[in-house]
């Protein structure tokens, strides 16, 4: 028992080492892990899709704070695009109202 403790251990420092200058894991995502390995480890049963859930429900509140933040970044070009296509909507129906009995292609 006590040589597979040593050698998760001495596994997990690898793996450590080697996936750190990989990827830059942050407190959470080392903290969510270590405990998922913990309770294999001891055996204890554990909800994997609650946790994983959990980290999904997670992803989304960040991306869509990041897609809140793009879309109030580019909020005047779209405003501009929308009021640009309504005052030509709104010019074609005047012309096509002056028109009397004639009516244009565009007006018919």
């Amino acid at each position: 028992m006590k040589k597979f403790f040593a050698t998760i251990i001495i596994l997990n420092t690898l793996l450590f080492v080697g996936l750190s200058s990989v990827a830059k894991a942050d407190e959470k995502t080392s903290a969510i892990v270590g405990h998922v390995i913990t309770q294999a480890i001891q055996g204890n049963d554990m909800d994997h899709a609650e946790v994983l859930s959990n980290e999904l429900a997670a992803l989304m509140h960040k991306y869509s704070i990041e897609m809140t933040h793009v879309l109030l970044q580019y909020m005047p070009s779209i405003l501009d695009s929308i009021s640009a296509q309504l005052r030509q909507e709104l010019d074609k129906k005047y012309k096509c109202s002056l028109q009397g009995d004639y009516k244009n292609k565009d007006c018919s």
